[in-house]
């Protein structure tokens, strides 16, 4: 499916390791907390305004996914994984509507596409079943179905999934969010090179209004 390109008034920043420690210095988090996010920082984009700062990462070598995946890995099956931080400075809770959260890239110049983010029952069941690929073509990855069968190994690796994937919709203020989106690639890792992570639903809690919509540059 296509979508459609927007124009607000933004700024988009690629954190380098020097300056990741320097951004934070005003924050109220724990320090073990604060840790975390800058390291997460050193490697990934990040987009921020209006109190909240939201980064991302995706994990493009396999031994990323070790700690989380033992013993088989979503990466080997063609389906990566984004690492993604929710920081939010302002004084208010926000809420993500993590089901709108899209990975958006160019297949090419007259084809942009989109993919929504994979259940931990999708994982599972595209790490047991990975799909074959056609290295020549050029086609957006299509929705992982999710079988019936519960088997040990497709129970084990969807805890995993879960239990790895981003926890919470809720940013509570001053607080910080992090977890793992996954996008099934099916193996076609480059086209993060034109890759977007597209965040448009962010909400103060207990109003209306809402945040401008986040659009954070991967393809660096």
């Amino acid at each position: 499916m296509r979508y459609k390109h927007y124009n607000p008034a933004r700024m988009l920043v690629i954190v380098l390791p020097c300056l990741a420690g320097i951004f934070f210095v005003a924050a109220r988090p724990t320090p073990s907390q604060t840790r975390k996010f800058q390291e997460t920082l050193k490697t990934s984009a990040l987009e921020s305004h209006e109190g909240l700062t939201i980064s991302a990462r995706p994990w493009l070598q396999a031994p990323l996914y070790k700690e989380k995946f033992p013993k088989k890995s979503p990466f080997a099956a063609g389906v990566l994984a984004v690492q993604v931080s929710f920081r939010n400075d302002s004084d208010q809770s926000l809420k993500v509507g993590l089901s709108r959260i899209r990975l958006t890239f160019r297949v090419d110049e007259e084809n942009n596409q989109e993919l929504q983010s994979l259940t931990a029952g999708q994982v599972a069941n595209a790490i047991l079943r990975p799909g074959k690929k056609d290295p020549t073509a050029r086609r957006i990855p299509l929705p992982i179905p999710v079988g019936s069968d519960k088997s040990k190994d497709f129970t084990e690796l969807e805890t995993q999934a879960q239990n790895a994937a981003i926890p919470t919709s809720v940013v509570a203020a001053h607080s910080t969010v992090q977890g793992l989106l996954y996008f099934d690639l099916q193996g076609q890792f480059d086209l993060l090179n034109t890759a977007h992570l597209y965040v448009p639903d962010v909400a103060i809690m207990g109003k209306e209004e809402g945040l401008t919509y986040f659009e954070i540059d991967l393809s660096h």
